[in-house]
């Protein structure tokens, strides 16, 4: 039975995960993908953090400490050391769709190029190619979702044309690495630091935020937070250059480390009436 300290965990690990979970849809990431990357990391931290004697993890330990099973373990750590953990081997079923529509020789034209499909009836068709590649998925919810994000156009005819070579929901790569990578990391940091730390040895993790803010005045709010939060970030940069330029002089492979500040602006959903209680 889970124990009420670790259901309060667990729900705000809820909460965290829903927006995290919005944008990885958005860039065509689904579940499957972030189970196995989310194993890669447990087993890695488990392996890297809690070795005895300067020596990793063992299998087993990892085993009892992460849930997974030792052959699990084993398969992901050899993935760590051969640096192929992010090689996604399984894909989402939009995304197979996709692929194979523009590859099985069911689906395409003598020219190589993807096939106009109906939606149903003699071979080949939407629901053909569905159901060899989509699993227990209905061809009309895969249409759905396919039309939704543009990579399908139909006709009035009823005929499919696939219009996406990758299933993208959206193309921004470069904008969701650089959060994932600096924003959302450097806060994991802090949290996973500060959690046991007293006040002297903690890091500055802190929130300002207020429900009584009139939703007419949210654009106004939101417009003077990024500016300070702007000019705050701009100050710290001019600290950090400051000591840069004190040292530039210095070997390249002398002593060193990384640190940041991070500043961020947020909206909790209107029907979020747990937030005040959860921070």
């Amino acid at each position: 039975m889970q124990n009420s300290s670790n259901s309060i965990v667990l729900t705000a690990l809820l909460k965290a995960l829903r927006p995290i979970a919005r944008f990885l849809m958005k860039a065509g990431i689904g579940y499957r993908e972030f189970a196995e990357i989310s194993k890669s990391a447990f087993v890695d931290v488990a392996t890297s953090d809690y070795g005895l004697r300067g020596r990793p993890t063992n299998i087993s330990r990892v085993a009892v400490m992460t849930g997974l099973t030792r052959k699990d373990v084993k398969r992901l750590r050899d993935k760590i050391s051969a640096g192929t953990q992010i090689d996604m081997t399984r894909v989402i079923p939009p995304a197979e769709i996709i692929e194979k529509w523009h590859s099985d020789p069911e689906f395409v034209d003598t020219a190589g190029r993807p096939r106009v499909l109906n939606f149903e009836g003699p071979a080949p068709s939407f629901a053909g190619l569905v159901k060899k590649y989509g699993g227990d998925i209905p061809p009309g919810a895969m249409r759905t979702e396919l039309k939704r994000v543009s990579a399908v156009h139909e006709n009035k005819s009823g005929e499919l044309t696939v219009t996406k070579k990758y299933f993208r929901p959206i193309d921004q790569d470069d904008q969701l690495k650089r959060a994932l990578s600096q924003a959302i990391y450097g806060l994991a940091l802090s949290i996973d630091h500060n959690l046991g730390e007293t006040d002297e040895q903690s890091w500055v993790e802190r929130v300002a935020f207020s429900t009584r803010i009139r939703t007419n005045d949210k654009s106004r709010v939101r417009r003077i937070s990024q500016d300070r939060a702007s000019e705050f970030v701009e100050s710290v940069n001019d600290l950090f250059s400051a000591y840069e330029t004190i040292y530039s002089d210095d070997e390249p492979d002398s002593e060193s480390a990384t640190v940041g500040v991070g500043v961020y602006y947020f909206e909790a959903d209107e029907s979020d009436t747990e937030f005040v209680q959860n921070l």
